[in-house]
């Protein structure tokens, strides 16, 4: 009996479970296909990344004396989808049965759980034994919780892995340094450069391929300099734990205007792909801390992103779809404004970060959550528009990753099922952690009329026009009673100033 045992294109690890028992007589499929770059319209720089790494370890697995069939995107034979593609491969091999692993995305496994019917042959899903916490293990956890708050799951976790642990406490007594991980960069910080990979001829074939099959999607190609293998993967991973680890905790929230990775480990998109893996990433840092070659703070910090949010989101994913995909509680609804894509705006953060976003698919943690989205948040932008925008752009966006993270963490969609509070903070945090109120035409400083940073008036605005959603939350008692200070004057001022700004999104003009 001839076994199909396919493989997506985030899926590239030889630890995988489809892969562990293949026989010489069975065949492993992989296949780029139009309907996953076009579903949505990945950046450019994604699409170069994801099918490059995918031919990358095809040859890996042909390395390994696998029998390997590998579909091009431009094929005269593809048929464009995973199940027409399947289609053609049973008829042509015979195949008898498919061995897959659960796809990392609700919509692919609701498609992958009708093939059986369809192909009339068996189908078996293996559980991806990739992650740490399994989705039966983090329903578990959840179950009877009125709050899923990250802080316990992840000590759960750190305590289950022994990870900077000493007996049943945390290393430092604490199992938490968040509150030494935000100070802003001073003036001539010495950044790093992460490791560049220098791009061969599979990379160049495939970043051809994709200007000109999907020039009308964002972004750029050039440069590439992203890992396409798990050996460079690996490098860009030692080099962040021995060049960058160490001030990655305490500059992690800083944003420079000419330094987009900033400490950042930059290795997000090799983890959610599977050219790395998340424990071998977080024994790094651990040995790193006992090596006394980066402080608690940085180390915790980063195990804290891997261990605890990284898994964390994936649970409260898989725990809460397909529901959780239309969640809008603040009944968010405005269109996304057209400088998303363009980056031209006066207000240099969001320029800066759209345009870093544009050349790079990144973007560090801080300009997601507190410039782009901070800003989607206060301008009350509709959670379908910003999810699909934070889908596009980002090389490690996936929807299990994105999805909780935009409509949870970034726009409170759901309602504090993932955040306690909305994410929401005027000019003068951008201000302080960044440089970009320097080159900005608005000031921080100058919270409303001709100049005054938008952030300030649409703030208050934020809190005004979710008052009756947002007045008895706990965390926002200290904001609400600053706003019931203001005269009815002031209000209305913000009101309009904020309105007059929002009306400008669509007619590409920059509001002064």
């Amino acid at each position: 009996m001839t076994v199909l045992r396919f493989i997506f294109g985030d899926q590239l690890s030889m630890d995988l479970p489809s892969l562990k028992t293949t026989s010489s007589s069975d065949l492993v499929f992989m296949t780029e296909v139009n309907q996953e770059a076009t579903h949505i319209k990945h950046h450019k720089k994604k699409l170069v990344f994801i099918f490059s790494c995918m031919r990358h370890f095809a040859n890996a697995l042909q390395k390994k004396k696998l029998n390997v069939e590998y579909s091009y995107l431009t094929d005269s034979h593809n048929q464009g989808s995973f199940k027409a593609e399947c289609r053609r491969i049973i008829s042509k091999h015979n195949i008898r049965k498919i061995i897959l692993t659960e796809p990392s995305e609700y919509r692919v496994l609701e498609d992958v759980l009708t093939w059986e019917t369809e192909f009339e042959i068996p189908v078996e899903v293996l559980e991806d034994t990739r992650f740490l916490c399994s989705k039966s293990r983090f329903k578990k956890w959840a179950n009877g919780k009125k709050q899923l708050r990250m802080e316990f799951f992840y000590r759960e976790m750190r305590k289950e892995y022994d990870i900077l642990m000493e007996n049943d406490k945390p290393v430092g007594n604490e199992w938490n340094f968040d509150s030494q991980n935000r100070q802003s960069a001073p003036e001539n910080l010495k950044i790093p450069q992460c490791h560049h990979v220098k791009e061969d001829d599979i990379t160049i074939h495939v970043k051809d391929m994709v200007n000109d099959y999907f020039s009308d999607h964002f972004g750029d190609t050039e440069p590439f300099f992203y890992a396409v293998t798990r050996s460079d993967a690996l490098i860009c991973l030692k080099d962040f734990i021995t060049t960058r680890l160490a001030h990655y905790g305490t500059y992690q929230d800083a944003m420079i205007e000419d330094e987009p990775f900033m400490f950042h480990a930059l290795i997000s998109l090799y983890l959610n792909c599977g050219l790395l893996g998340p424990m071998e990433c977080i024994l790094a840092a651990q040995e790193a801390y006992y090596q006394k070659k980066a402080p608690l703070n940085s180390v915790e910090g980063f195990i804290r992103q891997v261990l605890g949010w990284r898994e964390y989101i994936r649970g409260i994913y898989w725990l809460k779809m397909p529901d959780y995909k239309e969640e809008n509680a603040l009944d968010a609804s405005r269109p996304l404004p057209s400088f998303f894509w363009s980056g031209e705006t006066a207000m240099n953060c969001l320029n800066v970060a759209i345009n870093q976003t544009k050349k790079n698919a990144y973007a560090h943690h801080i300009q997601r959550l507190m410039v782009l989205g901070n800003f989607s948040l206060l301008a009350g932008l509709d959670p379908h528009a910003v999810n699909e925008w934070y889908h596009i752009v980002y090389a490690d966006a996936y929807e299990w990753v994105e999805l909780p993270n935009v409509s949870g963490m970034v726009l409170f969609a759901d309602g504090g099922v993932v955040a306690s509070k909305p994410y929401a903070a005027s000019g003068s945090y951008i201000k302080k952690m960044s440089n970009y109120c320097k080159n900005c035409a608005y000031s921080p400083d100058k919270k409303i009329g001709k100049g005054a940073c938008p952030f300030n008036y649409l703030y208050w605005n934020f809190f005004l026009v979710n008052y009756n959603k947002l007045k008895s939350n706990p965390r926002l008692g200290m904001a609400y009673r600053t706003l019931n200070g203001f005269d009815d004057d002031k209000k209305l001022a913000i009101q309009e100033q904020a309105s007059e700004f929002v009306n400008y999104f669509d007619k590409g003009v920059n509001h002064d």
